[in-house]
């Protein structure tokens, strides 16, 4: 009997050390992960007992704060521009958590035992971010724009949005409301989705500027050497599967022709038979592809460029490019298709590259924030991301894209008074849906004289079985007039 006391004693001595070292892994070990997981809403309970600091443009417009309310939540947080800015500051909710910059920038706006905080200010310009929304419309789509000299974020609008108010509010009924109606959206269109930095897109023809960039820094291309010949199409090696151009229309000529009217067969030509897959994926990568970009918001992804091209497997052509076994693809990739995707910010730091001789700056929203002890603290300075070109590359490319704009296909982009680049591209969605298509923008602006000050990149997303949408007729006017915008608040046109 006694034996069995002492077995029994034993063993439940062993439980209680089990569940006393699992109490004490869960409070020391694992503490800060429970705390940051987005679905413990524990970890911010406290914080609606207190006042969190102002979110506000680098105008000054107030876009986040708190009000006091009268229930068991002392105060909630609102957004005074609703759907305009909740891609930007996303919401700060009681059941689901924080997204946006009231996630990233916790630290920031609430107090965590120290002083009571004052505020925060992006670097985004209120009425640029107005009307970007005003130029896109109800279209779903998407527009950057950013301050390629600094990599400041001066707009970045997706549309659909939502109101963060209805997840932010202090009636949890109302909030469970909400979050189920939009959880009921199709994931495709779902509003919460930050477009600009959190979905891929096939980039199109934008992406020739990349293809471009492959060839002038091979030495086996310049902007007017080796001349390509005129053809409606081209039929890459290992394929009887023949790339057309746009439309069917016949061009041929060098790089910069083949930029100005943004010409298939040269840019799938170059890609596969005189740049090669090593130095695609090599030049791609330059300019941030597969690397997430380091903006500081929350679950931002890498954009892609494939990196398995197959095996060599047939002969080296004149230029010592290898036939690989998916040579086809390569051909595809060249021309922003195939397995390449990309979301619109990288496209605008594409942009922001040529047009600042080369250097991608880390971009970034938040500008300063603010205390009542220690006034205006800043939190971001402008810092070089990637050198992706050396600054004669990057030139040439910029006086390619400028000819782009006065007489290509994007001269829907031009701007009275100022000196605009651009590139346009048409996306093909799906071979089943040939007829579906996004349109793409990117570009950069700047005053006759001196540096370019603004880079933009705009998606206008295909509307399933409702026709096109082109770069040049559907993109360029919505990216002219926030160009337009933006360089008059700059200062540089009236």
């Amino acid at each position: 009997m006694n034996r069995n006391v002492r077995i029994l004693t034993i063993i439940m001595t062993l439980c209680f050390l089990a569940l006393f070292a699992q109490l004490i892994r869960l409070h020391l070990i694992q503490r800060e992960d429970l705390q940051a997981n987005p679905n413990n809403t524990r970890s911010i309970v406290s914080e609606f007992s207190q006042e969190r600091g102002l979110i506000k443009t680098a105008d000054g417009v107030v876009i986040a704060e708190s009000q006091e309310v009268q229930n068991e939540l002392r105060y909630e947080r609102h957004y005074a521009y609703e759907d305009l800015y909740a891609h930007i500051t996303g919401y700060f909710s009681f059941l689901y958590g924080s997204v946006g910059l009231e996630r990233s920038y916790d630290d920031l706006l609430a107090s965590h035992n120290k002083e009571k905080p004052l505020e925060i200010t992006t670097t985004i310009n209120h009425s640029i971010q107005q009307k970007a929304k005003e130029a896109l419309g109800n279209r779903n789509g998407s527009a950057v724009v950013l301050n390629p000299q600094t990599g400041e974020i001066l707009a970045m609008w997706s549309y659909p949005s939502y109101n963060p108010n209805s997840l932010s509010s202090s009636d949890l009924d109302a909030v469970q409301d909400a979050w189920g109606q939009l959880s009921e959206i199709p994931v495709s269109n779902d509003p919460r989705l930050e477009r600009a930095y959190r979905e891929l897109y096939f980039p199109g023809s934008t992406f020739k500027i990349v293809t471009a960039a492959a060839a002038l820094l091979s030495d086996k291309a310049t902007l007017t050497q080796p001349d390509f010949e005129n053809r409606n199409e081209y039929l890459p090696p290992l394929t009887d599967l023949p790339l057309q151009n746009y439309g069917g229309g016949i061009c041929g000529g060098n790089i910069l022709e083949g930029l100005r009217v943004s010409c298939n067969s040269i840019f799938a030509e170059l890609a596969a038979e005189i740049i090669g897959a090593k130095a695609m994926i090599e030049t791609s990568e330059r300019f941030g592809f597969n690397q997430t970009i380091p903006i500081d918001l929350p679950f931002s992804i890498p954009s892609v460029f494939p990196s398995n091209f197959g095996d060599p497997i047939g002969e080296i052509n004149a230029f010592s490019i290898p036939i690989l076994e998916k040579t086809p693809g390569l051909a595809q990739a060249g021309i922003g298709q195939f397995d390449v995707k990309a979301t619109p910010l990288q496209m605008a730091l594409v942009a922001a590259a040529v047009s600042n001789d080369g250097l991608i700056m880390k971009p970034y929203i938040i500008d300063s924030y603010k205390t009542e002890t220690m006034g205006s603290m800043k939190v971001n300075k402008p810092e070089v991301w990637k050198s992706a070109l050396p600054t004669e590359t990057a030139r040439s490319l910029k006086f390619a894209m400028e000819t782009i704009v006065k007489n290509g296909t994007a001269n829907r982009m031009k701007v009275t008074g100022a000196v605009i680049g651009g590139k346009t591209g048409t996306a093909q969605v799906d071979s089943s849906r040939p007829d579906d298509t996004h349109g793409w923008v990117i570009g950069f602006g700047g005053p006759k004289e001196g540096p370019s000050t603004v880079a933009i990149a705009v998606l206008v997303e295909s509307i399933p079985n409702e026709g096109q949408n082109t770069g040049g007729f559907d993109a360029a006017p919505i990216a002219q007039i926030v160009l337009e915008q933006t360089l008059r608040i700059q200062g540089y046109i009236n």
